[in-house]
Formats: C-alpha cells, structure tokens, sequence
C-alpha cells in the first residue's frame, strides 16, 4: 500500500520520500512500483521517459527522522496496528516540521487514538487509500474531534489535484465503505454457515441478480478473512450492534490461517490463484433457500446506507461515491431508487420479523421515502438536502 500511495504522488510530480525498516523493505517497494508503472508503460497509458521521471522522484530512507525532515504531508501506511501506529507517530511528530500534516492510511483503526499519541493532534487526519493505490479514486479524509478543519480543506484540494475523489466524514469504525462492506460480506457468511444456501449459490446470486462485481465470499477471500473478521470486531466493538458480530466460521478460519487468497485457502481453496472444485468448510444445506438471496442481502444492505445518512454521518453523494468508487458496486441510492424504499421496507420488515434483532429494525427514513407519494422524488430531495447540509456544515 505504502509503494501505492508513494506511486500517486511521484506521478503527480511531487518530490517523495519513501521510509520502510531496511534495504529489504525497500527494494520489495522500488519492485512494486517499477512493476505498476512497466505495467503501465506497456498499455500505453505512460511513456518510458515518463516512468523514468516518476522513478526520479522517489528517494528512498531507513531513517524515519531523516526522511520526514522538510516534507508538508507525511503519509504512514504500516499494517492496522495500533501501538506500532502510535509509536511512529511519536517519532515522526518530533521530527516533521511543525507545519507538516501527519496522515495515518488506516481501514479500521481509531484515527482520535493515533492523534492522541503527538503533541499537536489538531494536524492529524486519516487518509484511506483503496488498493491498489495507483488505479481507485476514492479517499476517505477522515477528521478527529481534534483536527483543524483548514489542514482537511488543504487534504482534499491536493488530493483533488490528483485526481482523487475525497470524502470527508468523522472518525468513527468502518468510515463509509467498509462500515457498509464488511457487514454486507459479514451477513453472507452468516447465511452460509447456518445453511441459508451453498457458497456458490451465495456468490453467484449476487453478481447475476444484484449486478454485484464479485460474490460476497470469494470477495472476503480476496480481502482477507482476517482483515475482515478485525474490521468486523471493530464495528461490533463500537456499536454493540449483534449484527455486526463476526460468524464463529470467519473466526475459525482465521485461526486455522484460512486468510483467502494470499494463504492459499478460504471459503475456497486456490489453485493457481483460482478457486478448485472442494467441498468448502460448511456442509451443503439440507434445503438452499437461494432464491431468497438477492432481497436477503440487498436490502440488508441499503438500509445500512439509509441509517448511514439518517445519522447524518454521511451524505447521499458520499455513500453513493464510496460504495461506485471504493466496491465497484452499483450506487446503493441510485439502487433504492430502482427497487423502491416501498418495496425495500418490506424486505427489511421481513428479516426484522424473523431474525428479532434490533441491528435489522428498518431506518426510520426509510420508512418516510417508503411514505412519499413519488418515492423517487424524495430520494432526489434527500440527496439535495443532504449534500447541501454537509457542504454547509462539514462537520455533522
């Protein structure tokens, strides 16, 4: 990730300092980075006196203090842990000039903890790129109840001018995309394994009836299931909300190094990087209710996105753009709009009326758009009024 990010700058024509622990690391990062834009190169889509330039640009520390000196944007992309996070910080809040934003690109983590740890937390903020760097527009800007509200204002200027998509929202579990993601994955697998259908039927049902580009399980393989199962203890951390709690399955792959695609073995195992033909971890059910499996997820699914602006975290356009630009996945009001809140209430009235948990009662907005006269219509009203709000008061 960390090659990825310093990519998007040098690329961008920025002088960049890259810092990683040893030669090793660096030379695994200068690989990285030399594949991408060879890649790039080889499509067209860069010249070789380009990619040269862009590699020009990139001086390469093992001295975190060295590195930092001098530079007005400090970027840290060290894997989600929360003491290593903090103690780089530490490091890096002395050794920064006084003036320079301290960024941490973190899925998961308490950005307010990482601000904590330094002696100015007023210039940190959370920057989450999507992997690979490089290729996906969407950032999450991600602000603490400390941060100046004019370093977030400088952050999503400069990552416009690279041709970025920035959304702005508060720190707090998941942000936008994966408080909506991983809870959508998390309830596949929970119908997996109490026998709701097959893995295959799963998967299969949500790219050919929900025009999803990828299965729920084959994407938390893809994701890693452990990266899937901390996000999912996070949510469930915060919110107490019984939905969001991990499936006994997720937490017992993990524990047998079941990760997905980069172990070799998930919810499928791979071969040659493509999943083969096993029986998978769960028995076949005894009666697959697939057909239930579109309604089931979908409208589980969006009226996260309903309660997500309900609770005015986040506005219409910025749900609609992190879950096009960060999944890939179909913009979830532009869905509502198309299935109706009408007939989206029901199939939550349904789920609420079967499971009897209280993370599945439906939105009260979702019960007003399903009132409306031109349902529609109010969406529309929604996202304008929502969109205006956010612009006039960034800050909820």
């Amino acid at each position: 990730m960390g090659a990825g990010i310093t990519e998007v700058f040098a690329k961008a024509g920025f002088e960049v300092h890259a810092v990683d622990n040893n030669e090793a690391a660096l030379d695994r990062g200068r690989s990285i980075i030399a594949k991408s834009t060879g890649r790039a190169v080889s499509r067209g889509r860069m010249t070789e006196e380009e990619q040269a330039a862009l590699v020009g640009r990139i001086t390469y520390f093992t001295d975190p203090a060295e590195a930092v000196a001098g530079c007005g944007l400090v970027v840290e992309a060290v894997f989600e842990d929360l003491d290593l996070k903090q103690e780089i910080f530490k490091k890096i809040d002395v050794a920064a000039p006084e003036d320079a934003i301290l960024a941490t690109n973190t899925s998961s983590l308490a950005i307010t903890a990482i601000a904590a740890a330094v002696s100015k937390p007023e210039r940190v903020v959370g920057v989450h790129f999507f992997n690979p760097a490089p290729v996906q527009t969407l950032v999450e800007v991600v602000r603490t109840v400390y941060t100046d509200d004019a370093i977030v204002e400088q952050l999503v200027k400069l990552l416009k001018e690279l041709g970025k998509s920035p959304v702005v929202v508060n720190d707090r579990a998941g942000f936008i995309v994966n408080a909506l993601l991983i809870p959508y994955i998390g309830s596949a697998i929970n119908l997996y394994e109490n026998g709701f259908a097959t893995r295959e039927e799963i998967d299969a049902t949500m790219v050919e009836a929900a025009g999803y580009p990828m299965g729920p399980l084959a994407l938390a393989d893809m994701i890693g299931n452990d990266v899937c199962l901390a996000v999912l203890e996070k949510l469930y951390d915060e919110t107490k909300n019984r939905v969001n709690a991990p499936a006994p399955i997720l937490t017992r792959l993990v524990i047998a190094n079941m990760q997905g695609r980069k172990t070799g073995k998930g919810f499928y195992t791979y071969v040659d990087g493509k999943p083969s033909e096993d029986r998978g971890p769960i028995r076949r059910p005894m009666q697959s209710r697939k057909a239930e499996l579109p309604d089931r997820l979908v409208g589980e699914y969006l009226n996260n996105c309903v309660k997500m602006v309900e609770e005015n975290y986040a506005s219409v356009d910025a749900v609609n753009t992190g879950m096009a630009e960060g999944c890939r996945m179909p913009k979830p009001f532009e869905v509502l709009k198309e299935i109706t809140p009408k007939r989206v209430l029901e199939i939550v009235e349904g789920i609420y009326a079967e499971t009897g948990e209280p993370g599945h009662r439906p939105a009260r907005l979702l019960r007003q758009l399903a009132a409306a006269d031109d349902q529609a219509a109010a969406i529309d009203e929604l996202q304008a009024s929502t969109a205006e709000l956010h612009a006039s008061n960034p800050r909820g």
